[in-house]
């Protein structure tokens, strides 16, 4: 017996010598999702010599558009989410004269794929049946309705409405 307690003893003070690891407390990280994410999907559909409102109509509004370069569209797109490995993904557009000219992109996963690297390793449940066979309806009583409410109609709307301006003076 001595020998055991002195055994339990030894690993509990050998335990606090290591430095904390903030995991084991189980604190809270909130999700950071910064950006657009563009998939290998929205990337295939782009084709040289679009024109810029069919390239936004693909991709959506760019995360980064600056002035001194008009002609270069960055979609950035960073999401940290605990228990799984940051992300970051990269396109950049550019146009000459009002059409898509280059394409450049990191490795780019499909929606699928991008939906896996959020779960990470964990298991995903499957989605519970909601259906009740006859037999298992007929076991709860059925609803008694109640005196039924008379139900009034609603007044007929305005056929004009005040102006949303004041009139000039």
């Amino acid at each position: 017996m001595l020998g055991l307690a002195a055994a339990v003893s030894l690993a509990a003070c050998t335990s606090f010598s290591a430095p904390l690891n903030m995991e084991h407390f189980g604190l809270y990280k909130p999700e950071v999702v910064q950006g657009n994410f563009v998939s290998r999907e929205q990337r295939q559909a782009l084709k040289l010599g679009m024109a810029r409102a069919q390239v936004k109509d693909i991709l959506g509004t760019p995360l980064v558009s600056s002035l001194f370069h008009a002609d270069r569209w960055d979609y950035v797109f960073t999401i940290r989410r605990q228990g799984v490995a940051p992300q970051s993904f990269k396109l950049t557009v550019r146009f000459e004269a009002d059409a898509l000219s280059k394409i450049d992109s990191d490795e780019l996963p499909s929606e699928n794929e991008f939906v896996q690297r959020l779960v990470g390793d964990k298991k995903i449940n499957a989605p519970v049946l909601l259906q009740a066979s006859e037999e298992e309806l007929r076991k709860f009583p059925a609803a008694k309705e109640a005196n039924p409410s008379p139900v009034t109609p609603l007044p007929p709307l305005p056929s004009s409405y005040p102006p949303l301006e004041p009139a000039a003076r």
